[in-house]
């Protein structure tokens, strides 16, 4: 268990690791291949004070539940195939983020709010491509906002039909905001809404019911409350026959992760951060596979959550979020890496050979999300190269995913130099959100730069070769490492972190477009400003105002 060393006077912080039996907003219930999330969101039980979750909106706490529930069906169940989110609540399916959350929360918490949800939704579409697990959103009452963006991240939205029930996104014309999680995006790239249509829907707050939210593509289907519980059982069973996962697969059990959380570190089995805080730099190191690792699916079974790529996994995701949300001051991480590379290299044959069993997949997919999270973690990232690192495969992935990467360089000491290796993980096994792999990403996809780095598979690299392959930003030797490695660091805490964060986020995604970049590319942009803006945020402004009675004042100059 962890625990947790810190002042009084500091926020209590957020804990993303939850357990069914914790739950205070979902019910989870399965019944063969299909599991059912019913939202019955606790009105008392806000992560923070100052609001209540009333008509199933929600806020942080409610979707880390709601993260936990779909890593559980992921692992724990592999015989579900359709995963169904409804309501329990009588008339409302979800009215989305809780407004007045919002309305007492830092920009900074609003911000990583909507980056977790974006996650979380995304991981939705990223299992049903990848894994075979789908995803029915069955809309029994009034679904608005953020309710319907959830809606919208599922393979397909069956509308009770009962007159009263609609689908909204009224960010716009009652908050003077945009929908936070996509929901602008996937309505027209996903749902592919007629542009004029989406106008009128997005301004509309009363939203659209019936047969015209069908017409317009807002919803796959509408059904008539008597017969509304059969059409979602018959279309889940539908869904649940275009997947693979195993009707009798052995779960693996997702046991608390043991983290001791320290004043200035985070300490799991495999991966550390240690934080700077006069610095405003935190390291994270990961360690490579110390113990042999099993080879076969026997093995990798019988080792279950224990497993070292989906321990390592699950201890890196809950060390992002957690720095993410409880170290906003901390705007460069360090990234390095520790071990044994040739381990890292036999661990990588074995979830090459094996990619195609559920639980293999699973875990890659995990790691595959996991690395994105670092990729739009709005934080400098530089990987320190160094003596006994073990950046191989699966671990380069770390430091393909930095802004920089530093690599010592020791002409006079064969032994000790550290070196990176190459190997066919990097080629696409856990591609961006662009769908590139980050050494596409690297190169531009340029077919000599991707050939000759394809030639050295296999091959240690030291700091020279290396640079020569241009994978990597530097190479100072051991008189110049201290030096160059400090002066880079301090010249980056020195800069402005909000010109940063657009900064890197412009260079990181430098490939092609497609749904999810532009979800996570619009929320950086426009909400992050919006969010600011007085015309939303000010006194008198549409989220301040909302549920007072009083009418939002704006700014009519256009920007």
């Amino acid at each position: 268990m962890s625990t947790t060393t810190q002042t009084a006077a500091v926020a209590p912080r957020v804990d993303y690791q939850t357990h069914p039996s914790q739950y205070r907003h979902w019910k989870l219930s399965f019944e063969g291949a299909v599991a059912t999330l019913a939202a019955d969101f606790d009105e008392n039980a806000g992560l923070r004070p100052g609001y209540k979750l009333k008509l199933n909106s929600y806020d942080l706490g409610v979707d880390i539940e709601l993260n936990d529930a779909i890593q559980r069906i992921r692992f724990e169940h592999p015989e579900v195939r359709t995963v169904v989110l409804t309501s329990a609540k009588e008339k409302v399916f979800c009215s989305g983020a809780n407004i007045f959350m919002l309305g007492v929360s830092s920009h900074a918490w609003k911000v990583n709010f909507c980056k977790f949800t974006n996650e979380t939704r995304n991981g939705f579409e990223d299992s049903s491509a990848n894994s075979g697990l789908k995803f029915l959103a069955a809309v029994n009452g009034a679904c608005a906002g953020g309710g319907y963006e959830l809606a919208l991240a599922c393979d397909e939205i069956l509308l009770v039909d009962d007159r009263s029930s609609a689908v909204s996104l009224p960010e716009v014309p009652l908050l003077g905001v945009l929908p936070g999680t996509g929901g602008l995006t996937r309505v027209t790239d996903k749902r592919k809404v007629r542009h004029d249509l989406a106008d009128i829907f997005c301004t509309t707050s009363e939203g659209v019911r019936g047969k015209k939210a069908k017409d317009w593509r807002l919803v796959d289907d509408i059904v008539k409350p008597a017969q509304f519980a059969a059409k979602v059982q018959e279309r889940a069973a539908e869904l649940a026959a275009l997947s693979d996962r195993p009707a009798n697969g052995k779960g693996v059990v997702l046991a608390r992760l043991d983290c001791t959380v320290e004043a200035d570190a985070l300490r799991y089995s495999n991966v550390t951060v240690e934080i700077d805080r006069s610095k405003r730099t935190a390291v994270f190191t990961v360690k490579a596979p110390s113990a042999a690792q099993p080879t076969d699916i026997a093995g990798i079974e019988a080792a279950g959550a224990a497993w070292y790529p989906l321990q390592m996994a699950r201890e890196l995701e809950d060390a992002i979020l957690q720095m993410r949300t409880n170290e906003l001051d901390i705007g460069t991480w360090l990234i390095k890496t520790q071990g044994d590379a040739a381990a890292v290299q036999a661990l990588d044959a074995t979830l090459l050979v094996n990619r195609n069993h559920w639980l293999v997949r699973e875990t890659i997919g995990l790691l595959r999300r996991t690395f994105s999270r670092l990729d739009v973690s709005s934080r400098s990232l530089f990987a320190l190269i160094e003596e006994g690192s073990a950046f191989a495969g699966t671990l380069l992935e770390l430091a393909l995913a930095c802004d920089r990467s530093y690599q010592l360089a020791l002409p006079d000491d064969e032994a000790r130099t550290p070196r990176i290796a190459v190997d066919e993980t990097n080629f696409g096994l856990y591609p961006m959100v662009t769908g590139q792999s980050r050494l596409a990403r690297r190169f531009y996809d340029e077919a000599p730069a991707m050939a000759a780095v394809r030639a050295a598979i296999g091959k240690p690299l030291d700091a020279d070769a290396a640079f020569e392959l241009g994978l990597i930003t530097s190479n100072p030797d051991d008189i110049d490492w201290a030096d160059e490695t400090r002066i880079a660091i301090e010249e980056r805490v020195a800069m402005s972190p909000d010109a940063l964060t657009g900064m890197e986020a412009n260079l990181r995604f430098n490939g092609p477009e497609n749904m999810f970049t532009r979800v996570f590319g619009r929320l950086t942009a426009w909400q992050n400003w919006i969010f600011q803006r007085p015309n939303a945020v000010g006194e008198k402004g549409a989220l301040k105002v909302y549920g007072k009675g009083d009418k939002a004042q704006f700014d009519w100059n256009r920007v």
